[in-house]
This record gives C-alpha cells, structure tokens and sequence, in this order.
C-alpha cells in the first residue's frame, strides 16, 4: 500500500503519477539553471526518490557535506533505526514545550515514536552533548525566523540544553511568538521571531477577498525580524504552510496580481510566485545588511501526513511506527515549494561569495517524510484549540524533530572545525579577510 503523505492546499487526496514526459522537460529545465553549481556541490540523490523524476536533483544543493560535515558526510540521507536510549529530555523537564506539541501531557497512548534515531548512511550521527553546542556559540548568537515550525525546532533546543543550562528570558515583548533566551555562563542568545511569510504581511480586506487572504508585500522584507537580525552569527530561516492560502500580492505599492483569491479583474498568480519572492527579498535583505556578518542556513520545508482527508476534512495521522522509504510519495505543489526555496538559496550562496558570507542548508525534508507517527495528531492542545481538527503537522516534543537540532550541532562543530584550520593555516603576521 502507498501512503501518500502530502496533501493539496484544497485538502483534497489525490496522488498521481507524475508524467515522466512532463518531468523529465522540468528535471532538464532545472538542471540547465543550475549547471555552475553542480561543479560546486555533490549531493547524494535518496534512490526512493528516483521513480518520481523530482524536478531537482539534489546534487544542485549547497550539500552538508559539500560543507566539510564529519568525513564528509551527508548528514540528511539514512535511515530511522530503533533505539533504545530514552529520549533527551520529557515533558516534565525545566524548558518550555508548546501544549500543542506536549503530546504525552494531553495523553498520547503510545511512546514508540520516541524510540527512533536517525543514522546517516555515510557515518555516525554522534549523540546531542548539551555542553558541547553552548561550548561552540560562547559569545555567539543564533535566530530561527518563520512560522510555528520554527518554534517547534527552537523549543526543541531548549530543551535539549536543559541538561547543561537554564536560559534567562529577555524578550522585549510578552507575545509568546517572539522569544529571547540569554544562557549568561556561555554568553550565547537564542530567538525566535515569528515572521510566516519573511516579508511584510497583513490580513487582506475581507470584504473584497476570501476570509483567510493574506496581503503580501513582495518587495519589502518583514522588519519584525530584519530590524534585530544584523548582529546575529547564525540565522535560521523557513517558511511552508502559510503560502497555501490566499494571497494577494503587491510590489512598488501596487496590487500585481494574486493566489485563489477568485477575481477576474486581478491577475492569476501562483503560490510559488510568492514563496520565490519572500525567500529572495529575504536572502537579499541578509546580503544587504552593511554589518551582518552571520552564517545564514535554510530549514527546508517539513513535509504534514494527513491522511484520509485534510486539516479541515477530517485527516489524522494515526501511524505509531516510521513509513517505510517505498510508500512515501510526494504531491507535485509540495515537490515545486521545495525546489523553489532551494533555487533562491543557491542564488544567494553565489552573492554571499563576494561579500564572504555564507548560506547553507539544513535539509530534514526527506528524513521527516517517513515520521508519519510523529506528530501531535489530537494529542496537543492549544489556547481556543479546535479539538476536531488533528495536527498532522507540528511535531511532539520529545520526538523526530529533535533529529533536526542533532545535525545542526554537527553543522556547527563542521563549522568550527573548518574556522579553527583556516586560522592556523594564516601566518602569524596576517589575518583573515
């Protein structure tokens, strides 16, 4: 049987073959663009994946192991294996878990979710040391910017260095979207700031478009997050579910067009219109802040498990074990989300060069595709949570999501490493431009 795990935007449930022929025009289409950066950057392609002609290919990507990860190793290609080992932290530990992803405290049955890690193909993915990640951003500071997913992986953080420090909060603000943790021994800031869409936005005038339309500005970056992120050292950046629903677009001022918004006299664009721009107002905002010095890494978009209908259809995702690689298959919408933010990003990576910034990927997409069982599903609730629908798209903490701040602990060692050995391969009497 084939799970297929993505659902449209309309909820419906449909899961075609892609057309090879259709594919194929689109595969050689992106490869064309991205010709330059394959001599840069060699991704491993997950063989799961080949029978549906992506309309990428990963070896285009700015790779972990492009990026000098241990032995070079591809941290994002592997398996789920069981394991044992209790999880790093529960819901009774001193950190902040979201009720709609404390699962265990609203009374999921089951705890097998718990007891999977993910192993590399390549090499071993080393246990998250709590001491070890404050030790390599003493004195540094670290920001996830995007929606509730953000929050997910950055509560996730905090909980795993529960083990070694208490944070003190010092955020500016009492929204719970917006948080600053200041751990003082190692000097080191944590923040989220909660900016769905990365540029401007705001709801969209009811009485001319659908209810849940959203009004974007393409061109104008979301000062929400841009007014306090130039003296970050490293930038978490994504964005998903929220380009599914209306939009409306404008650019320079002025209404250019926009997504499902069912108006004749207003040019038809598409969601991934959208997403490009926020993603590439976003990453030019970064190369254009005169004293942003950080390293800038894009979260690529975490895949939702509906199943049986969608998020307002009555969808659940009740699966207690990973689906195996052979069931998984991706809708198209989602397939072109993800290579649309990935293009942007390689994009990007080429500019950053000649300002000597970096722009690097933290890519769980396919790994989170098999943790169906992952999520919250009725187990979770939330201030005004509705409790008919099931959240098939945040993760229970603990849980996979953990996964996430694993590799980027190893990301952050690679990082160091490759700092350290450029340092003393300088002569004393120079320095580093």
């Amino acid at each position: 049987m084939k799970a297929c795990i993505i659902t449209l935007p309309s909820g419906k449930r449909t899961c075609p073959d892609v057309s090879s022929k259709r594919l194929s025009l689109l595969i050689l289409s992106f490869l064309l663009l991205s010709t330059p950066f394959f001599c840069l950057y060699n991704y491993s392609f997950s063989p799961w994946r080949r029978d549906m002609e992506l309309v990428y290919r990963r070896s285009s990507l700015p790779s972990s192991r492009a990026f000098g990860l241990v032995n070079q190793c591809d941290m994002f290609s592997g398996d789920w294996v069981p394991q044992v080992k209790a999880p790093y932290y529960t819901n009774e530990t001193n950190c902040q878990i979201d009720d709609r992803q404390n699962c265990i405290k609203f009374g999921r049955p089951d705890t097998e979710f718990m007891k999977w890690r993910w192993k590399p193909s390549q090499c071993e993915l080393p246990p998250f040391n709590a001491t070890l990640f404050l030790e390599l951003v003493r004195g540094k500071s670290l920001a996830f910017i995007g929606d509730s997913l953000a929050r997910n992986q950055m509560q996730s953080l905090v909980c795993l260095l529960a083990s070694a420090a208490d944070p003190v909060d010092n955020s500016y603000t009492a929204d719970p979207r917006f948080r600053l943790w200041f751990y003082a021994e190692y000097n080191f800031t944590l923040a989220i700031f909660w900016s769905v869409h990365l540029v401007k936005s705001e709801d969209a005038d009811a009485n001319i478009y659908p209810l849940t339309s959203q009004t974007l500005y393409l061109d104008e970056v979301d000062e929400i997050w841009a007014n306090h992120i130039e003296k970050f050292n490293y930038v978490i950046i994504s964005a998903g579910q929220w380009f599914l629903r209306p939009l409306v677009y404008y650019r320079k001022g002025k209404l250019i067009g926009c997504y499902a918004c069912n108006k004749r006299k207003i040019t038809g664009l598409s969601m991934y219109y959208g997403y490009q721009m926020a993603f590439r107002t976003s990453f030019r905002t970064l190369l254009n802040l005169e004293n942003f010095k950080g390293t800038t890494f894009l979260r690529t978009i975490s895949p939702q498990h509906y199943e049986n209908g969608g998020w307002n259809t009555g969808g659940t995702c009740v699966r207690t074990r990973p689906i195996a690689k052979d069931e998984i298959r991706f809708e198209e919408y989602f397939l072109k989300l993800y290579s649309t933010q990935v293009a942007e990003l390689i994009a990007a990576d080429g500019k950053g060069k000649k300002r000597g910034l970096k722009f690097r990927i933290l890519d769980p997409t396919d790994m989170m595709a098999e943790r169906a069982d992952g999520h919250p599903n009725h187990y979770a609730h939330g201030p005004g949570a509705n409790f008919t629908n099931a959240d098939c798209v945040h993760w229970c903490l603990p849980g996979p999501i953990d996964a996430w701040n694993e590799i980027l602990l190893q990301v952050l060692q690679s990082e160091y490493n490759a700092t350290s050995l450029m340092d003393k391969s300088t002569p004393p009497n120079q320095t580093n431009s």
